[in-house]
């Protein structure tokens, strides 16, 4: 791709469910895709996070993935997708024939590097040269931001680290001896796709799994969730853990699971040895290998030139908006993590987008 440098009002960075949103609201606004706005994304092709997720994640079983604004119009609708193929070759589709109906336009791959503070303007560098714009809202999403956290004598283990971002397959763990670190959903379905795979598997978490008696998160429970995370973003805390906030619903799957032993939590292990994991007690587990199902954290570090971040460890953050730059929205920050979270906010930083040019 040939390097080039361009201008326009608005560039939206990352193309998955935030700023496929809020490119929608903004033709809807009668602004032209790749004139009025640009939108870059740095995934080789459509789907945002979701093309990277393993093999064995469907529909069924990942967190509830909401239609897309306008969607319908596509004649498309996740509550009706095939839940036999895997999550990210539907959501791949689905994207790719939402971008392609609305002529969004999305140049990709192109990777933002750093965004700069330039008088009137805003400089965004990336890898097919530099924009100038009037506004930029941040779409990016956490995927390219796992989180491990440190433990004692990580670099001595003689096995595997392997995070949710790079897990691929059960299949890849056959006849191993596997600790599973995390308290979400997706420690869950890892531990449930090994069973009868690994020779052993133990699930290690920091506190205890907080199993709710429902099926599927509740409304309220999902209003707990939000709530807990506009909070931190208004105030520029780090943002809370999604789980923490709607605990793990106790579907027939997962039932089954608790009730066959492998879904029963063991607490944290105290550090990482050559061959496993020694727990607080002085008792050792052999390990070929330590997933960790930890998350993610807000991918951000473009925007570090315009010193955003608070001490407090986020960034501060309303309705989309951030409270240090009018110039930057960020979409699918905080509260609005969720699907039906960046569509709403698709619709409200468009609107302010609208108010500024």
């Amino acid at each position: 791709m040939s390097t080039t440098s361009t201008e326009t009002q608005v560039v939206v960075v990352g193309a998955g469910q935030a700023g496929l949103a809020v490119a929608y609201y903004l033709r809807r606004f009668e602004l032209t895709p790749g004139v009025d706005f640009i939108v870059y994304d740095r995934g080789p092709r459509t789907g945002g996070a979701w093309q990277h997720r393993w093999d064995a994640l469907k529909l069924g079983s990942a967190h509830h993935v909401n239609d897309l604004p306008g969607m319908a119009e596509v004649g498309l609708s996740f509550e009706t997708a095939d839940r036999s193929l895997p999550a990210r070759d539907i959501v791949a589709g689905y994207y790719r024939r939402y971008e392609d109906f609305y002529g969004l336009d999305v140049q990709r791959p192109v990777t933002v590097t750093s965004v700069f503070d330039r008088g009137a303007d805003l400089v965004v560098q990336h890898t097919a040269g530099e924009t100038a714009t009037r506004v930029v809202v941040n779409a990016t999403g956490t995927w390219g931001a796992p989180f491990v956290p440190y433990y004692p004598g990580m670099n001595a283990f003689r096995g595997r680290h392997v995070h949710t971002s790079s897990y691929l397959s059960a299949e890849e763990f056959a006849g191993q001896s596997v600790v599973v670190v995390g308290g979400g959903t997706s420690a869950i379905g890892f531990l449930l796709e090994l069973e009868g795979v690994a020779a052993s598997l133990t699930w290690a978490t920091r506190r205890p799994v907080d199993f709710r008696d429902e099926s599927e998160l509740t409304i309220e429970g999902g209003v707990a969730a939000v709530a807990m995370q506009d909070a931190a973003a208004r105030s520029g805390q780090a943002l809370p853990s999604i789980v923490s906030g709607t605990g793990v619903p106790r579907t027939r799957r997962i039932a089954a699971g608790v009730d066959r032993g492998i879904l029963v939590e063991r607490g944290m292990f105290e550090r990482i040895e050559e061959d496993g994991v020694r727990w607080p007690d002085g008792s050792f587990t052999r390990a070929d290998a330590i997933i960790w199902a930890t998350g993610f954290r807000p991918e951000l570090r473009h925007l570090a030139p315009l010193r955003l971040r608070e001490k407090t460890g986020g960034l501060t953050v309303a309705s989309g908006a951030s409270w240090q730059d009018s110039r930057i929205f960020l979409a699918g920050y905080g509260p609005q993590a969720s699907t039906i979270g960046a569509n709403r906010a698709g619709r409200i930083i468009a609107r302010q987008i609208m108010a500024q040019l």
